[in-house]
């Protein structure tokens, strides 16, 4: 999730009014204020992060699952911090970024690298990284290194790993880049994942090295949302201009893929669609089928990144996040405050894999729309796998009060 300042807003989308209205802001208010409220979360939440933080997955995971399993714990950390000012989850989130980091191996081109068999969850026999994996953990660790690098006390303690981290932050980015996995295309570009990995036996680059810069396959929109985060977090924090040019140039090629429905109210876009010709196989077909994921989870990460595009002045303007408003609260949401419910972005049929998660609520846009803030604090569940991010970013948020 996005690190938001509110305070740089001088509007609230709200209500009704949320595709036709703007109210202004007259004063800073917590998204959750009630104080009852906040110290019953923060209790809950930290038992279950603690808890749950006892199996240690900083100390074993490679692969895409750096992203899945370990950035939530560094997520929950980092937000703790912001949350709470206890410098404790500071403590923490050093703890298990330096776990990670320690594990990477020096691969064939001099990056670091923490490969896997499969590490895009293809069910294929290629050992290589996950870009995504990569890009998940590091957003929480630099957003944290700003923070530590910019406090007197905090520096005094993680400095030096906190300056490290920034610099293992840009090796990432420069290893990816140079290993062709940047494409652009004429509506935008995007990262596509790499054709090859490292022959085990030789210890050198499987034979698709050679064709880096036009194999691969593009990774489907969450994916490309979740690494676009990471590269918000490095254009804030360290001010470098290619961060930013690139994180555009993907949200032009996201906001092309999304399509108006009903008149104009609400938005609908695939998982994922072909991006250039690395994504057919010889015969002609396209190597992933196209069309809207049952697995409402993927768009809550899409709408996350949409909303800190937004907040970066990028692509999206107020109509849009008025539209994906009006998509979540409108059409996919059940219009009943407790046991609140939501159906597919396109209304189609619940997949009995995902038949708790056909949708879900876009916590993103809570702080613009009072109906969603209002579900979400009669729905959310601290002490759960979702709450160890969701609870202390939401805890760390400010809004602005219609004035």
């Amino acid at each position: 999730m996005p690190t938001r300042s509110f305070s740089r807003r001088n509007f609230l989308i709200c209500g009704a009014a949320a595709s036709a209205g703007v109210g202004f802001a007259a004063q800073q208010t917590p998204l959750v204020a009630d104080p009852a409220i906040r110290a019953d979360w923060i209790r809950r939440w930290e038992r279950y992060i603690l808890n749950s933080a006892r199996e240690r997955r900083c100390d074993t995971e490679t692969g895409e699952e750096i992203g899945w399993l370990i950035s939530p714990y560094l997520n929950g950390f980092y937000y703790g911090y912001l949350a709470t000012k206890d410098e404790n989850w500071l403590a923490m989130l050093v703890d298990w970024a330096d776990s990670w980091i320690v594990r990477a191996v020096k691969e064939p081109d001099g990056y670091p690298g923490w490969p896997k068999t499969n590490p895009n969850g293809h069910e294929d026999e290629l050992f290589g990284d996950s870009m995504l994996g990569e890009a998940m953990a590091l957003t929480p660790v630099v957003r944290a290194a700003h923070e530590i690098l910019n406090a007197p006390d905090l520096e005094r303690k993680w400095g030096p790993q906190a300056a490290k981290y920034l610099d293992l932050a840009e090796r990432i980015f420069e290893k990816w880049d140079t290993r062709g996995c940047w494409r652009e295309t004429p509506a935008g570009g995007l990262w596509v994942e790499a054709p090859f990995g490292i022959d085990r036996q030789s210890g050198q680059w499987t034979s698709e090295y050679a064709n880096r810069k036009i194999g691969g396959f593009s990774n489907p929109d969450n994916k490309e949302n979740a690494i676009a985060e990471w590269l918000f977090a490095m254009y804030d924090v360290t001010g470098k201009g290619v961060y930013r040019v690139r994180t555009e140039s993907w949200f032009h090629l996201m906001r092309s893929r999304m399509n108006l429905r009903e008149d104009g109210k609400y938005f609908v876009w695939n998982y994922w669609q072909p991006a250039g010709a690395w994504d057919y196989k010889p015969d002609g077909t396209a190597k992933h089928w196209v069309g809207v994921h049952p697995n409402g989870g993927y768009y809550a990460v899409d709408v996350h990144a949409i909303a800190a595009a937004f907040e970066h002045g990028l692509v999206f303007t107020k109509d849009d996040i008025g539209r994906l408003i009006a998509t979540n609260r409108d059409f996919m949401w059940n219009h009943e405050l407790h046991g609140a419910k939501f159906q597919r972005i396109d209304g189609g049929a619940t997949d009995p894999r995902w038949k708790d998660s056909p949708g879900l609520l876009w916590t993103a846009l809570t702080p613009y729309d009072s109906t969603l803030g209002a579900i979400f604090l009669a729905n959310h569940n601290p002490a759960s796998w979702s709450g160890m991010t969701i609870t202390p970013w939401a805890l760390s948020q400010t809004m602005p009060a219609s004035g």
